[in-house]
């Protein structure tokens, strides 16, 4: 199968141009080819003007193209300023390595691009979000022209997601061009001034985002921009349905459908519930049949935490669980899968699927003892219940007997939640069920939860993405140091949840009552 045919794709300086498309579309392939690692079979490769015959990392590296991805690459043993100058060392004989000034000149970077780093910290002493910036100011040390940002805020808390953003806007100001890659959207049109749509290895069309003075399209259909001296508002306005359209060529609606029934018993009750060593503290919350509650907040506030203890990978210490009324007690997801609780993991890669396994297997692992009493395997059985997976979850594959690394994002996480429902909970875990899946995916995922909670599961959902939770959450339970501090009802909007994990709930609630006041 052909990765990519005739795409076409420019980048301007001093500009941000959106990459966009489903999981497989070939934006992988193309970033491949940019930095050198792949070569083309046809086209041709320009920069400045000058067509490149053969494009490979060193010299990508010299032409000043740097990509930051979404796990950095960096070397975790050395320190921030050994990283940054790795990049910049002086290859002739008997050379010199001057630590004052390297370190001198990263800590200018950091500063440039606003990062609390020192330059003398090992990198495995950073934090992801740190990481991504040190490999930013790599890139900027070395003269990058050229930034690929490969999903770069997946695993960012909304506050860093804002310095990184202003980073990259300093970065379009100084004349440097970004290729900018994520499956959220509202984040195209923060940052984005054109978004280029790929499908099936093909360029779809490319549209302007932000209609900056000096470029206009040509026409409604056309790639090609041409220099107008027209007002800003000359410039069509790209809408979230276009966008979506171009990317999954079908209109998705209901992102996050509606819910369809109403909550009934109570499944799950927390009562002041603790874990000293999963940092939790005096959690107090209802899980109801058929209900889907979100579970918001600062990332490292608690959210992951809970769910561990709610499956006893790290059991509570304090407090109580009861289900349906009986109080339980979980020491290991032994305990939590007999009790009916299934737990989706945020990692699918490390801890949702093993990749490496047929798809068939990775279905079954959690049920073995159940399908197999007599410990030998029943192949057929195993297929059988695969397939019926496959099929109710719309599972893109060749077949039970594939490999769970040759399914696309979405469709891994769809056999990760597979694996947990045929083990019948009555309660499912999802730890960032949609992160790192495109559109399409995602709404085919939320229709999914849905479904579940109107047959009556109760739902735990975790997710950063603020769109989500608000769209699919029928309550918010927010957390912040380790504990629930506020429950909003379904229907709040993004910034009374995030006022919520701030602890700035109180103000916003009295700017609105002295805005109510003047109004009156």
């Amino acid at each position: 199968m052909q990765a990519l045919r005739g795409v076409s794709f420019d980048l301007r300086a001093g500009e941000v141009h959106a990459l966009l498309g489903e999981n497989g579309a070939g934006k992988s392939t193309l970033i491949k080819i940019i930095t050198g690692a792949h070569q083309p079979d046809g086209g041709t490769i320009e920069i400045d003007g000058r067509q490149i015959a053969h494009l490979t990392p060193a010299v990508a590296h010299q032409l000043g193209i740097a990509c930051i991805y979404q796990q950095p690459a960096l070397f975790p043993d050395l320190t921030v300023t050994e990283n940054i100058g790795i990049r910049l060392e002086d290859t002739r004989p008997f050379a010199c390595v001057k630590w004052t000034t390297r370190r001198q000149h990263a800590a200018e970077l950091l500063q440039r691009i606003g990062a609390d780093i020192s330059p003398d910290a090992e990198v495995r002493s950073l934090s992801m979000p740190e990481q991504q910036l040190v490999e930013i100011a790599c890139a900027i040390g070395a003269g990058a022209r050229i930034v690929i940002m490969d999903e770069p805020t997946a695993s960012l808390t909304q506050q860093e997601v804002g310095l990184l953003f202003a980073v990259v806007r300093e970065l379009r100001q100084s004349g440097v061009g970004v290729i900018y890659i994520s499956h959220r959207l509202e984040e195209i049109f923060e940052l984005a001034d054109r978004v280029t749509v790929l499908r099936d290895g093909e360029t779809v069309g490319t549209r302007a985002v932000k209609c900056r003075t000096g470029f206009q399209p040509v026409a409604a259909d056309s790639h090609e921009f041409a220099q107008t001296d027209d007002r800003q508002d000359a410039c069509p306005t790209l809408t979230e349905t276009e966008l979506i359209r171009l990317m999954v060529g079908r209109e998705v609606s209901n992102i996050y459908p509606p819910a369809e029934s109403d909550a009934g018993d109570v499944v799950l009750s927390l009562k002041n519930l603790s874990c000293a060593a999963g940092g939790v503290k005096n959690v107090s919350l209802d899980l109801r049949a058929g209900e889907i509650v979100g579970l918001a907040g600062l990332i490292g506030a608690g959210r992951t935490e809970l769910a561990r203890v709610l499956f006893g990978i790290t059991p509570a210490d304090e407090g109580e669980m009861l289900l349906y009324g009986k109080l339980v007690t979980i020491n290991s997801p032994q305990d939590a899968i007999a009790h009916g609780i299934g737990y989706v993991p945020e990692d699918r890669r490390r801890h949702g699927v093993i990749l490496e396994m047929p798809i068939a297997h990775n279905v079954t692992m959690a049920i073995h003892r159940r399908l197999f009493p007599r410990i030998w395997i029943r192949s057929e059985a195993e297929r059988s219940l695969t397939l019926e997976y496959i099929n109710n979850l719309d599972v893109k594959t060749s077949g039970p007997a594939a490999a769970a690394g040759s399914l696309s994002g979405g469709n891994q996480q769809k056999i990760a939640l597979a694996r947990w429902l045929a083990t019948k909970p009555k309660l499912l875990i999802l730890d960032e069920p949609t992160q790192g899946v495109d559109v399409g995916a995602k709404s085919e995922i939320h229709k999914i939860i849905r479904r579940l909670a109107k047959e009556g599961l109760a739902v735990l959902m975790i997710s950063s993405d603020l769109p989500e939770i608000v769209g699919m959450s029928d309550r918010v339970a927010v957390m912040r140091s380790g504990t629930i501090v506020e429950i909003l009802p379904g229907g709040s909007d993004s910034h009374e949840v995030m006022a919520a994990a701030l602890g700035q709930r109180k103000e916003l609630n009295r700017r609105d009552a002295e805005t109510r006041r003047t109004v009156t």
